[in-house]
């Protein structure tokens, strides 16, 4: 579980490096927190615990057709991914 919620905190980071300059901020908020925790174990769980950041968010945007909505909005709204 913690190995989990420290992955998706990396990818959240990632997400949201470009976009805000608050460290606070650059591990996203609870409830988009929860919204992509469910897409990063169900997609992304083969990626190796220490992969760089990238690694997962290009794991998220090569699964964007499969994502929850409620996670294809955090990623929308932070400018990770183009919705088709």
């Amino acid at each position: 579980m913690i190995v989990s919620k420290t992955i998706f905190l990396a990818v959240l980071a990632t997400v949201l490096v470009s976009t805000v300059v608050d460290a606070a901020t650059l591990e996203g908020t609870p409830q988009e927190q929860a919204a992509c925790r469910p897409d990063v174990r169900k997609f992304c769980h083969g990626i190796k615990s220490g992969a760089s950041n990238s690694v997962y968010l290009s794991c998220l945007q090569a699964n964007r057709k499969k994502l929850s909505n409620a996670c294809l909005t955090v990623l929308k709204n932070h400018g990770a991914i183009v919705l088709d």
